[in-house]
């Protein structure tokens, strides 16, 4: 017996076939107070099968967070990461203290996928002392196939202290997770053409950044080989050969690194100077005065996205200012807050303009994915202020879903029909389903999606750019 299968015997109480599930003889069947613990939680199928459905009702983005908080009850643990390729273009992730979970990379959770498949009997759940994150921690890990060809793996990181996990609760775990790779499987399957042109489009960017990445540190590493190999160099000039190779790649990593910060980030005076000379057009024909204040920070750098933004959400802001009667001036400024980029637009008119105004122009939903914020101030006889807060670093979790997200393929269909105006008589013969199905994924496609009526729903579905939804036009 190896050492991998002797620790999984020991901490689980019984074998890894699943055949004791009742958490073996560690203290006795009625004694064993971490079989009574989890059984308190998952004993009966109503409570067990509620928490499960609560899993498959999350987006993928919130998938681990909400998976961590149902399992917890089950195997207590201190963070949760999982490696999957259903999602080929964000295969790892991860939920816990951002120390911890920052550190695990997909290559060690398929390296600990292998070696626990391959020393377990059935090649599925284990637990016991694994390498992750840069030192041994306790851990249980589950495998599943969702598939012949691809396996996921869910990692529960415990205190090191941690008491062994009943062999039952291992089983309940195991089969939850099958349950989770089976559902995430189909919905990648059942994909939309959105939503999988989406993810090939990602998945070939993730693969060829990590291609080349492979491809430059493979061949640095293969010519500093070269001469610490070679029997023709004594070792003092193989040593230094080697240095110098090792120099060189060091410098064109920096080098790259330089090369990916000016493709993606601007300095702060030329984003403005690009912004004033887009405004000038539309203040041509017009007696609307320009005042401009750069930002005093002219040599800070400004991520390209949020540069966009900001220019965008100005030009929004102008054009919606000379929409409105008397404005005879406006004031545009940008400036640094901490890690926050500030654009201010002020105009001297009626001071009578929307809470909303920028909604017409997408411009609060590009600023929202962005983390940011965006506030109108209007006061009646004295203009209007216009302030757009965009941050400069990544937010530490983010959270940008599209809302059908959650709804399942079935669910999409009736949705795509309904966006089109259809009737419930006319969806059922459409999709081939009785109108009291389709009445019933109506009720479910609203109270997913938050709103309370049919239009609400298919306004949703028309700015989440479903395929079958009429496109949207505005006359010139």
């Amino acid at each position: 017996m190896t050492g991998v299968d002797k620790g999984l015997r020991n901490e689980t109480g019984g074998d890894v076939d699943g055949e004791s599930v009742d958490g073996g003889n560690e203290n006795g069947r009625d004694g064993n107070s971490v079989d009574e613990r989890w059984r308190q939680h998952w004993g009966r199928p109503e409570e067990a099968l509620a928490r499960a459905v609560e899993v498959l009702r999350t987006p993928r983005p919130h998938l681990m967070d909400r998976l961590s908080e149902v399992v917890a009850t089950l195997v207590p643990h201190v963070a949760i990461a999982q490696l999957s390729g259903i999602c080929t273009y964000s295969p790892t992730l991860a939920f816990g203290p951002p120390e911890l979970t920052a550190a695990v990379s997909g290559l060690e959770l398929a390296k600990l996928a292998e070696t626990t498949t391959s020393a377990t009997a059935d090649g599925r759940a284990w637990q016991g002392e694994a390498q992750l994150a840069g030192r041994a921690r306790s851990v249980v890990v589950v495998t599943a196939s969702a598939s012949d060809a691809t396996t996921a793996v869910l990692v529960l990181v415990r205190d090191g202290g941690a008491e062994p996990v009943a062999a039952g609760a291992l089983a309940v775990l195991q089969q939850l997770w099958d349950l989770v790779t089976t559902h995430s499987h189909h919905r990648a399957t059942d994909a939309g053409p959105t939503h999988a042109a989406a993810s090939r489009a990602s998945a070939n960017a993730r693969a060829r950044a990590i291609a080349e990445f492979t491809g430059s540190h493979g061949a640095a590493l293969t010519a500093i080989l070269a001469p610490l190999r070679s029997a023709a160099l004594d070792d003092a000039t193989a040593r230094r050969a080697a240095t110098e190779l090792a120099v060189t790649a060091l410098l064109d990593l920096r080098r790259g690194a330089d090369l990916d910060r000016a493709l993606s980030e601007e300095p702060a005076d030329a984003a403005f100077a690009r912004l004033d000379q887009q405004l000038r057009p539309l203040l041509r024909h017009t007696r609307v005065r320009l005042d401009v204040a750069p930002p005093a920070e002219a040599g800070r750098s400004v991520p390209a996205d949020t540069a966009h933004a900001a220019r965008d959400a100005v030009r929004a802001a102008v054009l919606v200012m000379l929409e409105q009667d008397a404005v005879t001036r406006l004031h545009v400024s940008w400036r640094f807050t901490g890690d926050t980029l500030r654009a201010v637009v002020r105009d001297d008119g009626p001071g009578l303009l929307a809470a909303d105004a920028l909604a017409v122009h997408r411009t609060a939903d590009r600023i929202a994915a962005l983390g940011g914020r965006c506030a109108i101030e209007a006061v009646p006889g004295w203009g209007t202020t216009v302030s757009v807060d965009l941050p400069l670093g990544l937010p530490e979790h983010p959270r940008v879903t599209d809302p059908l997200d959650g709804l399942q393929p079935r669910e999409l269909e009736v949705l795509d029909q309904l966006a089109q105006g259809r009737r419930n008589r006319d969806i059922a013969v459409a999709l081939h389903i009785s109108e009291s199905t389709v009445k019933f994924h109506v009720a479910n496609i609203l109270a997913k999606l938050g709103v309370s009526s049919r239009g609400e729903a298919a306004a949703l579905a028309h700015r989440a750019g479903m395929p079958g939804t009429p496109a949207l036009h505005v006359a010139s």
